[in-house]
């Protein structure tokens, strides 16, 4: 197969954003020869529910941990050890085609507005630095950054995750109306590669940054916090992973996998295992000690059919929090709402009316 006959706009885009050709070309002889598929998305063992002690609390106000993470916390934040990555890329298309982290949330405020400003006070708070990255896609970069610019939103380090090509289900490239092939961005888990291969790591390491915060722009309820820090770095493990208490939620959940406690993402499960014995699902908030984050990691390519123009397109798929099948892994329950509240996600607009008074709230209280 060649791309040879691609179309300029879209192999601007290719070579922009970090299409890897050959790479895609074995991916998508594998979905041509069923290797990828539904069935392979299955994780393959024993899987089981987490057991007792297998999640952590986030301790509160009040209790004794509580006052040691927040002073462990502080105290890293003040040496400037901690820096923070947002998650901003994905494809722009759940809000109209308006890119999300732009858009007004409250206030007057955008979701990128409103997530560096809760960084900002915490900076103001203990007279320190907070590093931060955005990651982007070739769908939201130039929108973010001349955003960035316009509000004068200071000068974070921004960095894009690849690009891909949309397939048909026996692996032929989809092409959309405009008969041309369709692109997208392939999972977050290309945080692991594009951190790395931007330069972005290597510039928290010069600055000795030792923590790494990961959040979606979308949830303001995931800023960095110093109790939540504190957490990560009394536990002495180098990933953290967020989960919250379900409420009918779905998607990926920490469970053991022939022993091994690890995040296992929702189209991963067997079909017979019952969510319900797993009490609390992924939140994709993470801390990352800096080391974990400057290795390479196999994630899996997950096959994943969305609608496209009313038709069902292949995309291939990586999510990051796979790698807690490597790293030791602690997963803190958090709180999803009220002034210590850490999961408030926005995916739609109604979503968006109706969390306005809990975004004030989150707005409005204290960094520390």
């Amino acid at each position: 197969m060649t791309l040879a006959g691609v179309d300029a706009d879209t192999r601007r885009i290719l070579d922009e954003y970090g299409f890897d050709e050959a790479a895609f070309e074995a991916l998508r002889r594998r979905v041509a020869d069923g290797r990828l598929s539904p069935e392979s998305n299955v994780v393959r063992g024993r899987v089981e529910p987490p057991r007792d002690g297998d999640v952590t609390p986030l301790p509160a106000p009040g209790d004794p941990l509580y006052d040691e993470a927040r002073t462990r916390g502080l105290a890293a934040l003040g040496r400037g050890e901690v820096a923070q990555v947002i998650l901003a890329g994905g494809m722009a298309t759940r809000f109209g085609g308006v890119v999300k982290a732009i858009l007004d949330v409250v206030d007057g405020l955008s979701f990128l507005e409103a997530k560096l400003r809760q960084t900002r006070d915490l900076e103001r708070a203990l007279g320190a630095s907070v590093p931060v990255a955005l990651m982007t896609s070739f769908a939201t970069d130039a929108a973010i950054r001349a955003h960035v610019a316009e509000r004068a939103l200071g000068e974070p380090l921004v960095f894009h995750q690849f690009v891909s090509l949309r397939l048909e289900r026996d692996g032929g490239l989809f092409y959309g109306a405009d008969g041309r092939p369709s692109p997208y961005a392939p999972g977050h888990g290309d945080l692991l590669e594009a951190i790395r291969s931007s330069g972005v790591l290597a510039a928290f390491q010069e600055r000795g940054v030792r923590v790494v915060t990961v959040s979606n722009v979308d949830n303001l309820g995931a800023r960095v916090d110093p109790v939540v820090v504190g957490m990560h770095l009394l536990a002495g493990r180098p990933l953290t992973c967020e989960v919250a208490r379900k409420e009918g939620d779905m998607g990926g959940a920490p469970v053991r996998v022939d022993g091994r406690l690890r995040i296992v993402e929702g189209l991963c499960f067997p079909p017979e295992f019952d969510h319900d014995l797993v009490p609390v699902f992924n939140t994709n908030t993470a801390l990352f000690d800096v080391a974990a984050l400057d290795r390479e990691y196999d994630l899996t390519w997950l096959y994943v059919e969305k609608e496209v123009e009313g038709r069902v397109a292949v995309q291939l798929e990586r999510l990051y929090h796979e790698v807690s099948a490597w790293l030791p892994t602690t997963y803190l329950e958090v709180p999803r709402r009220g002034p210590r509240g850490r999961f408030l996600p926005i995916k739609t607009p109604d979503d968006l009316e109706r969390a306005r008074d809990d975004l004030r709230e989150l707005l409005s209280a204290s960094p520390i």
